[in-house]
């Protein structure tokens, strides 16, 4: 990732402070004139994503710090940590929401200004869709698992707060109020659903998951067009790390070829990686004809059959 991505991703996490405490406001705000137990749910999952968005923005600016001594690899994977935080937050904030709704269950309660509360929750979900829209779409751009998790989490949120309009307009239509604390119960579920998403993709960052087949197959098409001279490609890896790909493979060249030359094609090989993946990380080993191949092999244009 460039400078110039790092600041616009950094921005992007540091307005999302401003936005989720407006959110939150406007959310509490209906809860408060309304005593929606659901509406209340609403809210409180959306203190999770003020805390979430100050940590995603403490996270990103950490991970984009380069690399030094005691971190050669660089920091990317601080990002995993913000997500998974997130996605424990999101599990508590679905207890406490269970906590609130299962005594309002015993004695519901008739809603108070129900049409000022839902049009205030409306347009909190109208401010959420689209920020959500725009972290989601800058995640997937800058390859950044911070604005991913908190943009897919804002999602959910839009989700449980068109169910809790819905349910809540039920409610009020047919008389029944216990569907008010009843539908928040079936948006802690939700939550819950939510939060072990977040946390298992962070997980999968953390433990070095390989990048997608679709970006690793363009990593073969790469090496394959511009391996020329060398007699092939084995024991190729690839792992994905914040916004960084590592991609590390063995070379095998003839045995004479001079050192300059097979450094020619590992250049050339590195900037095709690079253009379809900018800022990726390569490591290569060029072995001398004879070793055995092994791992995942690439099969080089013009190699000689083996």
């Amino acid at each position: 990732m460039s400078g110039s991505e790092n600041r616009t991703v950094l921005r992007l996490a540091f307005w999302g402070i401003p936005l989720s405490l407006a959110v939150l406001g406007l959310k509490l705000l209906a809860w408060w004139v309304t005593g929606s137990v659901a509406l209340l749910s609403d809210g409180l999952e959306s203190t999770v994503n003020v805390i979430v968005a100050v940590i995603a923005y403490l996270m990103i600016g950490y991970a984009a710090k380069p690399a030094d001594a005691g971190h050669p690899f660089g920091h990317h994977k601080a990002e995993y940590f913000s997500a998974v935080i997130e996605g424990v937050l999101i599990v508590v904030a679905a207890l406490l929401i269970v906590w609130e709704a299962v005594p309002a269950m015993m004695a519901p309660v008739v809603l108070e200004a129900p049409a000022l509360g839902l049009a205030i929750n409306f347009a909190a979900g109208v401010v959420n869709a689209i920020w959500a829209y725009v972290l989601i779409r800058a995640g997937r751009k800058h390859r950044s698992p911070a604005l991913s998790a908190d943009g897919h989490h804002i999602l959910s949120d839009v989700v449980t707060s068109i169910g809790v309009l819905i349910g809540l307009v039920l409610a009020i239509a047919t008389g029944y109020a216990i569907l008010d604390p009843l539908l928040a119960v079936i948006v802690a579920c939700n939550i819950l659903f939510q939060g072990w998403m977040v946390i298992s993709r962070s997980i999968d960052g953390l433990m070095d998951r390989a990048v997608p087949a679709d970006e690793e197959e363009a990593i073969k098409i790469a090496i394959a067009a511009n391996a020329k001279g060398s007699l092939g490609v084995h024991d190729l890896k690839s792992r994905q790390a914040g916004p960084v790909i590592f991609v590390d493979f063995h070379m095998v060249v003839p045995e004479m070829m001079p050192v300059g030359e097979a450094h020619d094609i590992c250049d050339r090989i590195e900037d095709a990686i690079r253009a379809v993946h900018p800022g990726a990380k390569i490591a290569i080993h060029v072995e001398p004809e004879g070793e055995k191949a092994h791992g995942v092999r690439v099969k080089v244009s013009g190699a000689p059959r083996k």
